[in-house]
C-alpha cells in the first residue's frame, strides 16, 4: 500500500534539503541533465548522512588543523601567519575532496590559494613537513640533504615570505593508489595565481595523452577570498576560459573561504550581488553553500563539486561561509578597524 504524502512532509523534506547547513544553486545552469543530476543528489535522504567511522576521520582531520594554529600562535605570537582560525573546515574538506577524486579515478591535483590559511594546508593538506615550516618562519636556511644545519641568514628568492610558498608531494593510500599534490607559489597579489594553476593543470594534461580520462584525472583547484573572488577581474578572465578549445581543463574547483570580510570592507560596500560566487552563474557552474561551523556540510559539498566535475567535466564552485576570529593578520588590532563585530569583544577580553 502506498504511503500518502502530504504537502507539510514535501515542505518538510523540501526545507531539509535547501535551508540547512548545505544549500544548493543550480537552476541557472543551462541544461536539464545537469539539473536533474543535482537534484537526485541533494535531494536523496542519504545525502549528508555519514556513518561515524567518516565522522570521527573528518574530525581527526580538524583537531590537527585547529592543533597547529593554536600551536603557531603560541610559539610564534608575533610574526604574520595569515591564520584560518574560523576557517579550519576547509582543511578536512580539502582532504575528503581530494580522496573523493582519487576515488574516480584522478591522480594529479594542482591547487593554488591566497595566503590565508596557506601554511595549515602545507602542513595538513600537502605534509609538508613541519620542521621546515618551522624554519621558514623564523628564517633558519638548511642544506636540502641536512635538516640540522641552522643556518640565519638570507634564503630564497626576494620576497619569499613562508606565506607565499609551494609544495609537491606523492601521496600513497593504503589500497596502493598513487596521487601527486602540487601547491603552486604565489604572491600577495590576490588571484594572479588562477590562469597559472589552470596552465599547469592543462600542460599536465596534454603531456599524459590529452585523452578525456586525462582531462578527468588532473584536477585544478582553486581557493579564494569572499571579497577577491568578486572583486578580481582575473577570476572572469579564467573561468571565461573554461570551455574555449586548447584551454578547457574539464573544470575547475573554485572554493571561497568566505569570511565575510575582505579586509576591512564588509560586503555591501564591496560588491552588487547577494552573494559573493554569483560570478558562476555567467558559466553555469553549480555552487554549494556551506556553513563552516559544519565540517561534514563543507566536506559533502567539497565531494558533490569532485563528482560532477568528474561526471560533466565543467566548473563547480563551493562557498564555506565562515568567520576570520583575529584580525586581518596576527599583528592587526581589528577593534580599531571593526570596532562593531561582537566576536572582537570576546578577544578583547
Amino acid at each position: 500500500m502506498k504511503q500518502k504524502v502530504t504537502l507539510r512532509m514535501v515542505l518538510n523534506q523540501l526545507q531539509t534539503t535547501y535551508c540547512g547547513t548545505l544549500g544548493v544553486e543550480y537552476m541557472h545552469i543551462n541544461d536539464p541533465e545537469r539539473c536533474n543530476w543535482i537534484r537526485e543528489r541533494v535531494e536523496n535522504p542519504r545525502f549528508l548522512k555519514y556513518d561515524n567511522e567518516k565522522k570521527l576521520h573528518i574530525y581527526e582531520r580538524l583537531c590537527f588543523a585547529d592543533t597547529f594554529e593554536n600551536f603557531l600562535a603560541h610559539k610564534f605570537n608575533t610574526t604574520k601567519r595569515f591564520d584560518l582560525d574560523g576557517g579550519e573546515a576547509i582543511v578536512p574538506a580539502l582532504k575528503d575532496g581530494i580522496d573523493r577524486a582519487s576515488e574516480l579515478g584522478a591522480h594529479s591535483f594542482i591547487i593554488g590559494m591566497p595566503h590565508r590559511g596557506r601554511l595549515n594546508v602545507l602542513a595538513n593538506v600537502m605534509r609538508k613537513p613541519m620542521q621546515l615550516i618551522f624554519r621558514e618562519i623564523v628564517e633558519l636556511n638548511c642544506d636540502s640533504n641536512d635538516h640540522s644545519k641552522n643556518i640565519k641568514g638570507e634564503w630564497g628568492s626576494s620576497g619569499d615570505v613562508k606565506y607565499h610558498l609551494g609544495t609537491s608531494m606523492d601521496r600513497t593510500y593504503p589500497d596502493g593508489r598513487h596521487i601527486h599534490l602540487s601547491l603552486v607559489a604565489n604572491p600577495s597579489h590576490l588571484e594572479c595565481v588562477n590562469p597559472v594553476v589552470v596552465g599547469k593543470a592543462r600542460a599536465k594534461q596534454y603531456y599524459c595523452g590529452n585523452r578525456p580520462e586525462d582531462t578527468r584525472n588532473v584536477v585544478p583547484i582553486l581557493l579564494h577570498g569572499d571579497a577577491a573572488f568578486a572583486g578580481q577581474g582575473v577570476v572572469y578572465e579564467t573561468m571565461q576560459l573554461a570551455k574555449v578549445p586548447d584551454f578547457d581543463v574539464g573544470g575547475t574547483i573554485h572554493v571561497v573561504v568566505n569570511n565575510q570580510i575582505g579586509f576591512t570592507t564588509n560586503p555591501v560596500h564591496s560588491r552588487s550581488t547577494p552573494y559573493c560566487s554569483d560570478i558562476g552563474k555567467a558559466f553555469g557552474a553549480p555552487i554549494l553553500h556551506c556553513n563552516g561551523d559544519d565540517p561534514l556540510a563543507v566536506s559533502c559539498a567539497m565531494e558533490t563539486a569532485m563528482e560532477y566535475r568528474h561526471e560533466w567535466g565543467s566548473d563547480a564552485i563551493v562557498d564555506m561561509i565562515c568567520y576570520r576570529r583575529l584580525g586581518h593578520n596576527e599583528l592587526d588590532q581589528p577593534l580599531f578597524t571593526q570596532p562593531k563585530l561582537n566576536s572582537f569583544k570576546g578577544i578583547e577580553k
